[in-house]
């Protein structure tokens, strides 16, 4: 049986530095946190290969008392506290006494800080946990620390750090944040000595928005507040122009600590629900204000999470005061007249999601479709108002085969998946309405083309045959610090699609070159999007991001629902779809054509049993 061991000083120290130092981003977050109970009013950050190599924080806040220095990198010291019933009301954001320890054991850390009233600052020096040197030195008033080879003597958590450009997408992310929530403070963020961000103090978050999230953000936001006795909420929604596919531009305070809560983000997004489009997330910044009574945030060693004494209340307050905020905001662009029949259920749309049935490929009736890749297929019409109509080629002849058929290496063979189809018109501008010999066929004109377009441009992709186009007009866009560190990171993702992208300035890009397939899309929007799915998916390397950047291309580039085609538009798309490698299913996964057959007709008129 083995014995019980007591770990000593250095080991349990390096233990407690894994719950609390995570990678740099948590020291940044630790160090900042200290800076702003300090009282600071001017904070700068300077790191070093993603924090990796070099942390550096600068403040003009209160200093530590020369008697404190060494205390200062013990083990739960901390000025914020001294009982346990103060945790019943923590009004700072730290209040552990774990950060500088935690830090100091697994780095080298070399910290000066003057207090007002004295003539001269202080020094120590402490290399992996063990105190190195201490001396009285001349120094600016408040706290100068630096953190160096992070993790050097822990060798198991520095393998598991991200890439330089991830860490430091971590801790500009960390940064953003506490600009936000501290307007009157001035950060200056510094990656590898160039500027990053910098805001002015000026006490307005407006101001800090726009220095941090750019013009077409601090246009497109909406205020939010409302008061209660115990809670109050103040803050800044976004409209659908700046919704995302992510939620990277949702920030929650809780008495001006940075947290996350799934039951806050669930209330501002089911607030957004009857306003937003589909599968998109909203913007938000919320601060939210709570007697420290009613709230536990001593539940996480980071302090990323929170306890509510009444979550119910506190969810539905939030809702309330988006939901309230976004109507008042609409109500004079819209003008809402519900009728009484409007809210009754409609029969025909219940019945007609009643007999839609996938496509049945097994059917005996039903063969494999070849045909011969001829020239001219599909030509486009002399004469024609519609650049875009075309019309079939008589010596095109189509042949069931009920077994695979064999290739002719002088002549392409393409295989249909289902068979030719005649139109009988277009329902709502939207979907296409086709028969064969017994069948009913609906087809989804976006889905359809949009499956047509990602399944040519997957194909263009992977035989390095992408034609890009010159745009005009170069796109100049101005992007947020994460997402410019998103693109930089896949900025080869880019090239190989088609893109050609040129930086511009500061966190600033200017599109060039797009891919021929695009046609011309909205593309602000669009490269949004992507960075958006590559923000979600992680590296660019992998096939889930390169597959969700391409549907969202096609997805810009397919044509809309709404949009009346003529016959032969819907014959040529009809064609096409027949012969792509999966026609059943859009890049999103929703089905892009339905068949009900004569007997699920006849069967709904009562016509058989």
């Amino acid at each position: 049986m083995k014995r019980i061991n007591l770990l000593d000083e250095n080991t349990s120290n390096k233990i407690a530095a894994g719950e609390v130092v995570e990678g740099p981003s948590s020291v940044i977050k630790e160090l900042l946190e200290n800076s702003i109970d300090s009282g600071a009013k001017n904070i700068t950050i300077e790191i070093e290969e993603g924090g990796e190599k070099s942390i550096k924080i600068i403040d003009d806040g209160c200093g530590i008392h020369p008697l404190d220095i060494k205390k200062a990198f013990m083990p739960h010291a901390t000025s914020k506290i001294s009982t346990v019933e103060d945790l019943d009301k923590i009004s700072t954001l730290g209040f552990r006494g774990e950060a500088l320890c935690s830090i100091a054991s697994v780095s080298n850390t070399i910290l000066k800080s003057k207090a007002e009233g004295f003539d001269v600052g202080n020094e120590i020096i402490i290399s992996g946990g063990v105190l190195k040197e201490t001396q009285e030195i001349g120094c600016n008033k408040g706290t100068t620390i630096l953190v160096e080879d992070l993790f050097f003597n822990v060798p198991a958590r520095k393998k598991f750090l991200k890439s330089p450009s991830r860490e430091a997408a971590g801790i500009s992310d960390i940064v953003t944040r506490l600009s936000l929530a501290n307007p009157d403070i001035s950060f200056k963020f510094f990656k590898n000595g160039k500027k990053a961000l910098t805001t002015y103090g000026t006490g307005k978050v407006m101001d800090v928005i726009r220095c941090v999230y750019g013009k077409n953000i601090y246009e497109n936001i909406i205020s939010v507040e409302n008061h209660s006795d115990i809670i109050s909420i103040c803050g800044y929604i976004g409209n659908s122009e700046i919704s995302r596919g992510s939620r990277n531009n949702q920030s929650i305070f809780i008495n001006k600590r940075y947290v996350k809560n799934k039951s806050i983000t669930s209330a501002a997004e089911q607030a957004f629900k009857s306003f937003l489009t589909i599968n998109k997330f909203p913007f938000f910044i919320l601060f939210i204000d709570i007697f420290p009574e009613f709230v536990d945030v001593n539940v996480h060693p980071a302090k990323w999470e929170v306890k509510f004494s009444d979550s119910r209340m506190v969810f539905k307050f939030v809702f309330d005061a988006i939901h309230e905020a976004l109507r008042e905001s609409l109500k004079d662009s819209f003008t809402i007249d519900l009728k009484e029949d409007d809210l009754k259920p409609k029969k025909a749309e219940a019945e007609i999601k009643e007999v839609q049935i996938p496509i049945d490929l097994k059917s005996p009736n039903e063969g494999i479709y070849v045909e011969k890749n001829e020239p001219g297929l599909f030509k486009e019409t002399k004469g024609s108002s519609n650049k875009n109509e075309f019309i079939r080629e008589p010596k095109v002849s189509f042949t069931a085969k009920e077994n695979a058929v064999s290739k002719n290496e002088s002549e392409e063979i393409r295989v249909a998946k289902f068979p030719p189809l005649r139109i009988i018109g277009q329902f709502h501008s939207t979907y296409i309405i086709a028969e064969d010999n017994s069948n009913l066929y609906m087809i989804d004109q976006h889905a359809a083309h949009e499956k047509i377009l990602f399944e040519k441009y997957k194909k263009s992709i992977q035989k390095g045959m992408v034609l890009s186009q010159v745009l005009i007009t170069p796109v100049v866009m101005e992007l947020t610090i994460k997402d410019y560190n998103c693109f930089i990171e896949n900025r080869g993702l880019f090239k190989k699609t088609g893109f050609n992208v040129e930086l511009f300035g500061n966190n600033t890009i200017s599109i060039r070159e797009v891919p021929m397939i695009l046609g011309k899309p909205d593309m602000k929007n669009l490269f949004m999007d992507i960075l958006d799915n590559l923000k979600n998916m992680g590296s660019g390397d992998t096939w889930e991001v390169k597959y969700l950047s391409l549907a969202t291309l096609a997805c810009k580039a397919a044509i809309k629902a709404n949009a009346s085609i003529s016959e032969i538009e819907m014959n040529h798309l009809i064609e096409e779809l027949r012969f792509i490698d999966d026609p059943f299913n859009c890049p999103h996964g929703r089905p892009t054509i339905i068949k009900l057959t004569l007997n699920d007709l006849e069967k709904k008129f009562k016509r058989i049993q």
